[in-house]
């Protein structure tokens, strides 16, 4: 039977005609890992996007590649704003319409940041509605279908994060 939040994707791409292939695994894709295995690639073969939300409840969706983790305070420096906090899995669901583990990099409403080291990538996976599917897609369709702004919001390599991080591949 097909999943409602993978058809909803695949809806919305044939749409907006945007570039991509979904896929969906018997497997598990929620972490970086399991979506790397059932793609049989590596964490820098993916994206994740981490959903934060701001003082004023706003969604941002931050854009890294798999092996890399979001500096908040890089995110809202680059927003101009003072703080930025991990949406909850409730608050994933209501703002993006897709649930923690399966939320796409694009199709809907939210502020897009990417990492430029996703920009070196020829093609990248990315949240496919659920947590059993997955979107290959080039890094110049991602950004042209969520309207992202590219800044570095990366953590530096080797530094310690205390944030727990609810992601999508």
């Amino acid at each position: 039977m097909a999943n409602l939040f993978e058809e909803k994707l695949k809806s919305f791409m044939e749409t907006k005609g945007i570039q991509g292939k979904h896929y969906v695994f018997s497997q598990s894709c929620h972490s970086v890992a399991e979506a790397a295995a059932a793609v049989g690639g590596r964490p820098e073969d993916l994206v994740k996007n981490v959903c934060l939300m701001d003082e004023n409840s706003r969604i941002i969706v931050a854009i890294v590649k798999g092996e890399d983790r979001v500096s908040t305070s890089r995110v809202a420096q680059a927003l101009g704003i003072r703080k930025v906090r991990t949406a909850s899995p409730a608050e994933f669901l209501e703002r993006t319409g897709y649930p923690a583990g399966g939320t796409p990099s694009f199709g809907y409403e939210a502020i897009f940041l990417i990492d430029p080291k996703v920009m070196e990538k020829e093609t990248v996976y990315t949240g496919g509605g659920s947590e059993n599917s997955l979107v290959l897609i080039s890094p110049p369709e991602l950004q042209r279908a969520n309207q992202g702004r590219i800044v570095r919001i990366r953590k530096q390599s080797g530094s310690k994060s205390s944030e727990k991080l609810l992601v999508s591949p």
